[in-house]
Parts: structure tokens; C-alpha cells; sequence
């Protein structure tokens, strides 16, 4: 299983580790993680990296 770690790009801070799905919303981008709870953060994906299992995150 392939889980990601997601970061703010402005101060690279962790914003959700276990991530399992990742939804876009209009302008928001829905994270769920192993355990099944969701965030929602305003912003864009700016970045995936699938072999790191990193995802960069540009919250507005």
C-alpha cells in the first residue's frame, strides 16, 4: 500500500501523514487517510511524488 504524507509548500509543514485517497473539490482538495478521516484544505496540488509518497499542497 502506497501512503502519502502531505505538506504546505509556503513552510513545508506536515498537513495529514497516512494518506490513502486525495479528492479535488473545486477549490478545495479532500484527504483521507488509512483510519478514514478527512480534512479539507483551500488550495491546489502542486506536486506528487508517488516513489517518495510525497504530495505538496498550496493552501490559499
Amino acid at each position: 500500500m502506497c501512503l502519502a504524507t502531505v505538506y504546505k509548500e509556503s513552510d513545508n509543514s506536515v498537513i495529514f501523514k497516512n494518506v490513502s485517497r486525495i479528492d479535488v473539490d473545486g477549490e478545495y482538495v479532500v484527504l483521507r487517510d488509512i483510519m478514514g478521516d478527512e480534512r479539507r484544505v483551500e488550495g491546489r496540488i502542486l506536486m506528487v511524488d508517488l516513489a517518495n509518497s510525497i504530495v505538496k499542497i498550496c493552501c490559499d
